[in-house]
């Protein structure tokens, strides 16, 4: 169930002015924080009514955000903040168990994708970074091994480490809480598009196939790489963070890389490339990277992406006219044009040449 409790930290925020991007900071308990141009934007309002006048504030500010930066702090969000901490705590707990017991739940095990990932096997634009992680996503049931198309063989049943029972429980709660969040931010980027709320929920519910990464980004060995992970858009279609307060994630506006830190109580969202092919570039997916913290640090990041059935054909959506005039066109191989799982695939084959060498041999 998803609580429609506000984080705990927000009574105590002062809420910002929301303004049209760009605009330079926040002030956050007479702090300001760093935030560049990211806006941080309020959801309560359209949580709780989504047809009144503050909701209506909301779907502005949201559109704008997804229009202009592609990123942007969402609280108000109406997830439990203990289920934020138990699944900080999982994480911390499964890195620190000891190596084969990580091992042993290795990626390469699932046609899913569904397991651990070590240091440096994952490559984005062909370079390693230097993280590792778990992946997870609803629990399946697997098809055969031999399965077409290809694309079924994504769904399946995830890896747990046996030593950590506790993190099942965490890790299924807090999707299902997301799960929340990603319809209503959706509900509303559709509602700002002039389409219906529920345009896409169809694609999402009961089911859809979401996915988590829990993420630790390790100090670099002396005289190697800081990618952490390397600048890339997500392909999907909104992606939410959950960060610790160690930074390191950027996101590129024009020809700068800004710092996205830490917001108590919120969670970064930012837009995929089936979003913005689906708009014609309306909304943005924008290209965003992790460097490696400092020597003495280690970041731990949770991502959670709010993506559609695998069988879902994401296609392009009729823009009212005067966001059709702002739309720069968007073209990513395909990307809208099939089922979401052929697209989910094609780059999860780049990105585990492992998983792909054993379990997808009859596709490369």
């Amino acid at each position: 169930m998803v609580s429609t409790l506000l984080p705990a930290s927000v009574p105590a925020v002062r809420k910002p002015t929301i303004r049209p991007w760009p605009f330079a900071g926040v002030e956050l308990n007479s702090q300001t924080v760093p935030v560049s141009e990211l806006p941080i934007l309020d959801m309560t309002s359209f949580r709780n009514d989504p047809d009144g006048p503050g909701a209506a504030r909301f779907v502005s500010d949201i559109l704008a955000a997804a229009h202009g930066p592609g990123f942007a702090y969402l609280y108000g969000h109406g997830v439990d903040p203990t289920l934020d901490d138990s699944i900080f705590a999982s994480a911390r707990a499964f890195f620190a168990l000891p190596a084969n017991e990580r091992e042993a739940i290795a990626i390469e095990r699932s046609a899913a994708f569904r397991g651990y990932t070590m240091l440096g096997t994952e490559l984005t634009n062909g370079q390693a970074d230097w993280r590792e992680q778990i992946d997870f996503g609803p629990e399946q049931e697997a098809p055969p091994a031999d399965a077409l198309p290809a694309w079924r063989r994504l769904r399946g049943p995830n890896q747990w480490p046996a030593s950590l029972p506790s993190m099942r429980p965490a890790v299924l709660e807090w999707i299902e809480a997301m799960t929340g969040v990603g319809l209503a931010a959706l509900r509303a980027l559709a509602t700002g598009l002039g389409l219906d709320p529920h345009h896409w929920d169809t694609d999402f519910v009961p089911d859809a196939d979401v996915h988590l990464k829990i993420i630790r980004y390790p100090a670099p060995a002396p005289g190697t790489t800081d990618q952490g992970v390397g600048l890339h858009t997500d392909s999907g279609l909104l992606t939410f963070i959950l960060q610790d307060h160690v930074g390191g994630l950027q996101v590129q506006l024009g020809d700068r890389l800004v710092d996205a830190p830490h917001v108590d109580g919120a969670y970064l969202m930012n837009l995929g490339e089936t979003l913005e092919t689906a708009t014609d570039g309306y909304l943005r997916a924008t290209p965003h990277r992790v460097v490696s913290p400092p020597t003495d640090q280690d970041r731990v990041s949770i991502a959670y992406f709010f993506n559609p059935r695998f069988d879902t054909p994401f296609e392009s959506v009729d823009l009212p006219a005067a966001l059709a005039a702002a739309a720069p066109g968007a073209d990513h191989g395909g990307v809208g044009l099939s089922a979401y799982g052929e697209n989910n695939l094609r780059i999860r084959l780049r990105s585990h040449p492992d998983v792909a060498q054993r379990h997808y041999a009859d596709c490369t």
